[in-house]
């Protein structure tokens, strides 16, 4: 299918002039000039390329030419079937998401099911969720789901792991699915079955969740653990020993508050050679030397085999949370149970209100020997929206010190008062420059994690990697380079590709024609503004976002401009741009490096020095 047949009103040739040219490998970005044909780079010439009939010109003097970017952590599974662009990455310059991350995905189970998996965990509503996947939900097996993808207006690629969560829930059936039940052996083979079966289709690999904050929604079974969850080991294990043996990658979220779960996904990756990226590494307020800690131990295990990534990302990581409906209340019990009524507006004042709830939650909120990830400061969290003026602006510890109350019962009176009237913001890590500095530069991390789709009021992370560039190139300015830009780039793209096995993140002579034209001088603070944004088909549902459009001058899929200035081509959403990208095995991956190798070198007559070495 050629670029017009994808996008209609979009011209097939498309020749970009005299930008910097960043192709993804590393090797020294210069002055290039690209002509695209029918979804393909055609050519990379060292001489502007003149017009032909029918093209579109773009003239990038002063602009950066990268690949598009890749998020490697999603949940846009419900987003995707409504709002096939995915905007809020497109926009950005991401080409390329993956979803069917921590345990979850849309391919198996009925529309119940999948509803219910992923509206609380996720914080996407409920009341938008269940008539979507209603209404879009007609396929049943993993083949029907890949194909589905085919049938979309993709605006970018999508590649998807097989979420574990999904298909323990599919062969047990949901209700037995949430308990510790073992599956059958006839189950267990079923379970391996798909497992295999996703992976020779071209999904990434296998996805688990055994982390005790992420629960089950809806009115069913509400507040049970994810079905991964209540996998015994032995269970975990069989799945993830034929992960290894196809050669095929394990995305996984731990019990992140106890942490010791990160051993055994060390341990498995060292003695089975197992493609692991664990959620995640940062330089957090409640601990600050996990960030010192966890790459010592992943770069033991690499010494031995292992093939073992943290997922981090690159900026600060603060929420918003409306009331008390945030994921970090998930943590302990009785922050837990007052999640329980997040639809139930006069239970959970009753709850709050009582003395009982009260002591449980203060003994739970101060006891300094529950594992935690989120500090439990509320002198760090501040009001930024309330019917009452009078408190925006300040903390909850500042409101307590004047009403001569502590500070957990002021923050339960105000959230019994205002239930999701008050909002307020918080930062939970990654909020000192150095630590982060040495996080994104550490060769023991993958660079995302960014829930894009999910938790929409909460979190706002879709520019990821262009705060990524921002980083290094402010370390430029300030004469304390972290790595080079060529760096950077590519580990927001081609290191990425790489590592999951997908043909994405390189700009060479016949590839997809995927990529992003920066403005680096709008690389600055405004990519740090929040905002809120309408999602006018998810039923008005506002969410956080943070944007700077004249950064990102122009955004190419599949050939066709996608994003220009602002303003979405008028085809987007409407035509086909992007693909479901399949993942290989190493092998394949490096039989087809190496023939593109051989093809440059053909081409060029002799490979650039430093192309090569990058190769």
């Amino acid at each position: 299918m050629n670029a017009s047949d994808r996008t209609g009103e979009s011209a097939s040739t498309l020749i970009i002039n005299n930008g910097l040219l960043f192709d993804g490998t590393q090797a020294r970005a210069r002055i290039r000039h690209l002509l695209i044909e029918d979804g393909k780079v055609a050519r990379i010439s060292d001489e502007p390329i003149q017009p032909v009939a029918g093209a579109r010109m773009v003239d990038a003097s002063g602009k950066w030419i990268t690949p598009g970017f890749i998020d490697i952590h999603t949940h846009y599974d419900a987003e995707v079937e409504v709002m096939p662009e995915l905007p809020e990455s497109l926009r950005h310059g991401v080409t390329t998401i993956f979803m069917g991350s921590c345990s979850l995905s849309a391919a198996l189970g009925s529309a119940e099911d999948v509803t219910d998996m992923f509206t609380r965990v996720e914080a996407i509503p409920y009341d938008s969720l269940l008539p979507l996947m209603k209404e879009k939900k007609t396929w049943e097996t993993l083949k029907e789901y890949r194909d589905h993808f085919e049938s979309l207006p993709l605006g970018v690629n999508v590649a998807s792991y097989v979420g574990y969560s999904a298909v323990r829930s599919h062969v047990m059936g949901f209700e037995r699915s949430l308990t510790k039940q073992k599956p059958t052996k006839d189950e267990m083979q079923q379970i391996l079955g798909l497992i295999e079966e996703g992976i020779d289709l071209g999904y990434l690999g296998l996805s688990i969740n055994t982390n005790f904050w992420d629960k089950v929604g809806g009115n069913r079974y509400r507040s049970q653990l994810l079905p991964s969850s209540y996998a015994s080991w032995s269970e975990l294990f069989q799945c993830i020993r034929l992960v290894a043996r196809k050669d095929s990658s394990l995305q996984c979220i731990p019990n992140i508050s106890t942490k010791y779960e990160v051993f055994v996904y060390l341990a498995l990756s060292m003695m089975r050679k197992l493609r692991v990226s664990l959620v995640s590494l940062m330089d957090i307020r409640s601990n600050r030397s996990i960030y010192r800690v966890l790459p010592i131990f992943s770069r033991i295990a690499n010494l031995f085999r292992g093939k073992f990534r943290y997922q981090a990302l690159p900026e600060l990581f603060d929420v918003w949370s409306d009331g008390i409906d945030l994921v970090v209340f998930e943590e302990f019990g009785a922050g837990s149970r007052a999640l329980d009524y997040e639809d139930q507006v006069e239970e959970r004042r009753k709850l709050i209100d009582s003395k009982e709830y009260r002591k449980w939650f203060k003994r739970q909120w101060r006891n300094p020997f529950l594992p935690r990830v989120f500090h439990r400061n509320f002198g760090l969290a501040t009001v930024v929206e309330c019917p009452d003026e009078s408190l925006v602006g300040r903390t909850f510890a500042d409101i307590a010190k004047e009403r001569k109350k502590s500070t957990e019962d002021t923050f339960l009176d105000l959230v019994y008062q205002y239930d999701k009237s008050i909002r307020w913001h918080t930062k939970v890590g990654n909020d000192r420059l150095k630590p982060l500095q040495k996080i994104v530069s550490s060769n023991q991390v993958l660079i995302g994690f960014s829930d894009a789709g999910a938790h929409l009021r909460n979190m706002a992370h879709y520019n990821f990697p262009l705060r990524m560039l921002k980083l290094v190139q402010d370390s430029h300015r300030a004469g304390k380079p972290l790595m080079s830009m060529e760096k950077a780039v590519w580990r927001v793209t081609k290191e990425l590709a790489d590592w999951h096995g997908i043909e994405a993140g390189h700009i060479f002579e016949g590839a997809r024609a995927d990529l992003v034209v920066i403005d680096p001088a709008h690389l600055d603070a405004s990519l740090e503004e929040i905002h809120e944004e309408p999602m006018e088909r998810f039923k008005g549902h506002e969410r956080l976002v943070r944007r700077n459009d004249d950064a990102v001058p122009y955004v190419v899929v599949g050939g066709s401009i996608a994003f220009e200035a602002g303003q979405f081509a008028p085809y987007v959403g409407k035509k086909r741009l992007g693909e479901f990208l399949k993942a290989r095995t190493t092998a394949e991956a490096g039989t087809r490096r190496f023939e593109r190798k051989e093809a440059r070198v053909a081409q060029k007559g002799e490979a650039d020095p430093s192309e090569a070495a990058a190769a």
